[in-house]
C-alpha cells in the first residue's frame, strides 16, 4: 500500500493525497454478493431531516461481507482484492474448495493465491479465523465478536488491530485501538492480523467536491448564525466563546459524556484514552 501525491495541474489537486489503488481489482464486484443500497439523505419516512449534513453522494452497491466466518474447516483461496465504497478497508473475494464465493475483510500482508481457513485449531496466520481461547497472547487480531456466533463487530476499519493481553476462566482481556481494555468471551471468534489499507488516515481530499461525492453536505458553525437559529448565534461583530458549547437544541456537546449503556460497564476494565 502506498500514497499517491497528485501533481497540482488544477487548484483542486494541490495538496491532494490519495491511496494508490492500482493493485486492486479493476472490474465489477461479484453480482450474487451485492445488494441495493439506498441513501436516505438524513431524512426519515416523513421526509424530515433527522440527521444533518448528509447528502446523496455517489451511488453505491453494498457488498455482502462474511463477518461471521462460519464456513468451518474448509480452505478458501484469495482470488482478488477489491475496493469497497462502504468501508475504509479493502475486501477479499474468497473461493472455497466447494466452489462457494464470499467476501471478507482484507488483512494487511495477504496476497492473491493465499489460502485461509476458519477453524477451532487454525494456524496463527493472517486471514485465519479461530476462537480467542486458541490464539496466543500478544497476537494482533481484528473482526472480533462480542457474542459467540453473532459475527465480528469490533476492530473492522482500515489499519486497525486489537491485542490479546491475557485469558481467564471465561473471558479474555483485549486491548482495543482506543486504548480501552475490555473483557470478551473466550469462545468468540476473531481474525488474525491487521486490517488492510493503513494509509487511509493520511488521505487529504483536496477539494470540497470530493467530500460531497462521499455523501457529506456542508457544515455551518453555530457562531455565524443568528440567535433565532442557534444558541451560539448573534453578537456584535465577530464573537465566539463565552458560552459552553451546545447543540442547536441546547444540549451540551464537545466533551460531554453520552454513553448510557450500563449493562456492559462490567466488561470494560480500563476506559479509552482521553
Amino acid at each position: 500500500m502506498s500514497l499517491k501525491f497528485l501533481k497540482p495541474t488544477t487548484p483542486g489537486q494541490r495538496g491532494t493525497v490519495l491511496v494508490d489503488k492500482s493493485h486492486l481489482w479493476k472490474g465489477n464486484p461479484l453480482k450474487k454478493l451485492i445488494s441495493k443500497s439506498k441513501s436516505t439523505g438524513g431524512r426519515n419516512n416523513q421526509g424530515k431531516i433527522t440527521s444533518r449534513r448528509m447528502g446523496k453522494g455517489a451511488k453505491r452497491k453494498y457488498r455482502i461481507i462474511d463477518f461471521k466466518r462460519d464456513k468451518f474447516d474448509v480452505y478458501g483461496e484469495v482470488t482478488r482484492i477489491e475496493y469497497d465504497p462502504n468501508r475504509s478497508a479493502f475486501i477479499n473475494l474468497i473461493k472455497y474448495e466447494d466452489g462457494e464465493f464470499r467476501y471478507i475483510l482484507s488483512p494487511q500482508g495477504i496476497s492473491i493465491g493465499d489460502k485461509i481457513i476458519s477453524s477451532q485449531k487454525a494456524d496463527i496466520k493472517e486471514g485465519n479465523s479461530l476462537p480467542i481461547k486458541n490464539i496466543p497472547n500478544g497476537t494482533n487480531i481484528h473482526n472480533i465478536e462480542l457474542k459467540p456466533g453473532a459475527g465480528g463487530q469490533l476492530v473492522r476499519s482500515a489499519g486497525t488491530s486489537a491485542q490479546i493481553l491475557s485469558k481467564e476462566e471465561i473471558f479474555a482481556q483485549i486491548k482495543l485501538v482506543s486504548g480501552e481494555i475490555r473483557l470478551v468471551n473466550k469462545n468468540c471468534f476473531a481474525t488474525i492480523g491487521v486490517v488492510s489499507n493503513p494509509d487511509n488516515k493520511n488521505v487529504k481530499l483536496g477539494k470540497a467536491g470530493r467530500k460531497r461525492h462521499l455523501g457529506f453536505r456542508p457544515k455551518v458553525r453555530g457562531v455565524v448564525m443568528n440567535p433565532v437559529d442557534h444558541p451560539h448565534g448573534g453578537g456584535e461583530g465577530r464573537t465566539s466563546g463565552g458560552r459552553h458549547p451546545v447543540t442547536p437544541w441546547g444540549k451540551s456537546t464537545k466533551g460531554k459524556k453520552t454513553r448510557n449503556n450500563k449493562k456492559t460497564n462490567m466488561f470494560i476494565l480500563k476506559r479509552r484514552k482521553k
